[in-house]
């Protein structure tokens, strides 16, 4: 007799292979996927509906509860397009998003000592080559699962649920100042040169067959189509930018991101030269996703990346 465990990974690995049978291209990382054509999917993203109501997101604190936020928002059913198809080499001045592969040699995430040794160090490496950055300082790791019992169990927080960028022009300043908080003089000198957030996502747990992080592409998205929004957390006051609907938005995702593939895109620039400067995501609930579909389990971690 088959005990749960195995039949739970058995199950898995059937799941996969499901969406494999459905995307056509092949990953950056080598995979190889069937030979189809695919159709964009379409999903439901929120929108901020309207500016009759002041704006305050609340995060959550991870372990089960869930963020909160004032003000008026809606759903909008949109077109969320294969980015292995269509959008297989996009560029983060761009599109502000790339998806790359990267192999790790972490073997748990949920170990702090090594996502601070191991990963900090890989993920350097990554963004140093990738964007030409003469030095990246790390200072977050989000960890989200949307499985309701492993946030509880690990501590960690749900899926976002809202379209969204983590900064605006003033919070990616300000969000460098409180990182060297001790040395103000060095922030200040910082601050004269160009300098961007970017973030590394990638899957934690096998393949990503629901809840993927989807992508607006930056060239799409017009200047009144973002509004700053107060983050109100315990540990800072910061802002973040939510995001009106357009039908000009042109939405992009990468079908079963592997562990060994890793999501960049840039959530302030402080360069106005024309460049992305901010990218709107979110996380989606796949209408093809199969009905057994394992929970995604991801790391996201920030990094300021100084040029």
């Amino acid at each position: 007799m088959i005990g749960d465990e195995p039949l739970k990974r058995i199950n898995t690995m059937l799941a996969a292979l499901k969406i494999r049978m459905l995307v056509k291209p092949s990953s950056p990382a080598g995979h190889t996927l069937a030979n189809m054509p695919t159709e964009p999917i379409t999903a439901t993203l929120k929108f901020l509906a309207n500016l009759d109501q002041p704006l305050v997101y609340i995060p959550s604190k991870g372990g089960g509860d869930q963020t909160g936020h004032v003000g008026n928002f809606t759903t909008h059913a949109v077109s969320i397009h294969d980015g292995r198809e269509e959008k297989p080499s996009p560029s983060l001045d761009v599109e502000g998003f790339r998806l790359v592969p990267q192999a790790t040699a972490v073997n748990d995430f949920y170990d702090d000592a090594q996502v601070e040794t191991i990963y900090h160090e890989e993920i350097r490496g990554l963004l140093t080559e990738i964007t030409g950055a003469r030095r990246v300082e790390i200072f977050d790791d989000t960890r989200r699962s949307a499985s309701l019992s492993r946030q509880r169990i690990k501590k960690i927080r749900e899926p976002a649920e809202i379209v969204h960028n983590d900064y605006t022009k003033g919070s990616g300043k300000k969000r460098l100042r409180d990182y060297l908080a001790a040395d103000p003089d060095e922030a200040e000198k910082l601050l004269q040169q160009r300098f961007a957030i970017v973030n590394v996502w990638r899957s934690i747990a096998g393949p990503v067959l629901n809840h993927p992080l989807v992508m607006c592409d930056a060239t799409t998205v017009r200047p009144e189509d973002l509004v700053s929004m107060e983050r109100r957390a315990d540990e800072r006051i910061g802002e973040l930018q939510v995001a009106l609907h357009h039908p000009d938005q042109r939405w992009y995702y990468y079908p079963e991101m592997q562990m060994d593939e890793a999501l960049l895109f840039k959530t302030f620039d402080s360069a106005t030269d024309g460049r992305a400067r901010f990218t709107i995501h979110s996380s989606v609930v796949d209408p093809t996703a199969p009905a057994d579909a394992p929970p995604r389990e991801s790391i996201e971690t920030r990094c300021l990346v100084f040029f």
